[in-house]
């Protein structure tokens, strides 16, 4: 156990209203991509940058475009949660973690058994009609043709928040209570590029903050401790 980790253990055996806030780097580990680092999203060829593909305008002029991309690179299959996600829930059983405020939306932490988990940018197993409201899985879209279809006839929509959409502001609302309630913010695996959510730390009102993230984050924060190694490698030492 390296100094910081070491650091990191006594900073959370004596925290007991922890919150945790962590985007793409949280779930590479579960062999799930991100979208900034080499390797990512943003750096594979296709017909459209991802940024453009994944907007509200792209969805509603070319919604089979859309949807060919939305399921060959954000419906990832054969999956399961990493040492961070099941640390989080563990901490969460023992009632130390109060809330994980994610920016993913692959369900990892609630798969791990975090019960508390705010969804920023929404979730690929939550899919909607925009007719009728009819609730469909992530296997029905998976397996879908083309712009997926209700029985009512109405398009089927992901609830995950496109480029130029809003954030939900009930969700917005929960996660600036936790953070500016917690006694200790554990920001990991994000680089803070994404806005407005990296904007939510700025409730952060404690001294115990504690940065995990494999590259530098595109803000300046006054951490506590920061730690520039894999997240899941890091919380399995706990």
């Amino acid at each position: 156990m390296t100094e910081a980790v070491r650091k990191l253990k006594e900073l959370v055996d004596h925290s007991d209203n922890i919150v945790f806030f962590g985007g793409a780097g949280v779930s590479t580990e579960s062999g799930i991509p991100d979208f900034r680092s080499t390797g990512g999203l943003y750096h594979q060829e296709w017909s459209y940058p991802p940024e453009t593909i994944l907007s509200h305008t792209f969805y509603e002029r070319n919604p089979e475009e859309f949807f060919r991309f939305y399921r060959a690179k954000m419906l990832v299959t054969g999956v399961e949660p990493n040492a961070a996600h099941k640390k989080l829930a563990q901490w969460e059983r023992e009632g130390k973690l109060k809330a994980v405020i994610t920016q993913n939306i692959d369900g990892l932490h609630q798969a791990a058994g975090s019960q508390r988990v705010l969804e920023l940018h929404g979730s690929v197993h939550r899919n909607y009609c925009r007719r009728c409201g009819k609730f469909y899985g992530f296997d029905h879209m998976l397996h879908s043709q083309g712009v997926p279809r209700c029985t009512c006839g109405g398009d089927i929509k992901p609830d995950v928040v496109l480029y130029e959409e809003g954030l939900d502001q009930q969700t917005i609302d929960d996660s600036v209570r936790f953070i500016s309630e917690a006694d200790m913010l554990i920001i990991g695996g994000t680089s803070l590029n994404v806005w407005p959510a990296a904007g939510l730390i700025n409730y952060y009102r404690g001294h115990k903050l504690v940065l995990i993230n494999k590259s530098a984050v595109a803000r300046d924060l006054a951490a506590d401790l920061v730690i520039t190694d894999p997240i899941g490698e890091t919380l399995a030492q706990l």
